[in-house]
C-alpha cells in the first residue's frame, strides 16, 4: 500500500482504500481502478491523496546523488540524518524521501 498524492494518481492503479469525501461518503470503493474520470471526481471533491496497491511509484527509492557530491560530507550527512530519523520507520516511502531531502539539505550546507 502507497499513499499517493492526487497529482501522482494515474489512470490503471488500483486503490487500497475506499477513497471518502470530506463527510466520510465514499467516492470510489477499495480495489477499484483509477480512470481519468475518478481523477477529476476526486479533484471536484477536495480529496488530496489516495492508497494504491502495490507499487504506486512512491515505493521507489528517491532519485540517487550526483557524482560530483563530496562521497565523505555525503556520508557524515548521512550518519547525522539517520540519527534524525532513528525512530522512524526507514522502509515508508515518505521517510525515504524525507531522508534523501535532509541528505541533500546537509550536503548543500556543508558545502
Amino acid at each position: 500500500m502507497t499513499v499517493l498524492r492526487l497529482e501522482s494518481l494515474n489512470p490503471g492503479m488500483v486503490l487500497s482504500r475506499d477513497v471518502c469525501d470530506r463527510k466520510g461518503r465514499v467516492l470510489l470503493p477499495a480495489g477499484a481502478e483509477l480512470t481519468e474520470k475518478h481523477l477529476r471526481i476526486f479533484q471536484t471533491w477536495g480529496v488530496v491523496e489516495a492508497d494504491i496497491t502495490g507499487d504506486g511509484g512512491d515505493d521507489q527509492d528517491p532519485a540517487p546523488f550526483a557524482d560530483d557530491i563530496d562521497q565523505a560530507a555525503l556520508a557524515e550527512a548521512g550518519a547525522a540524518v539517520e540519527r534524525l530519523f532513528i525512530h522512524c520507520d526507514p522502509e515508508l516511502p515518505v521517510i525515504k524521501e524525507l531522508k534523501h531531502a535532509c541528505l541533500l539539505r546537509k550536503v548543500s550546507d556543508a558545502s
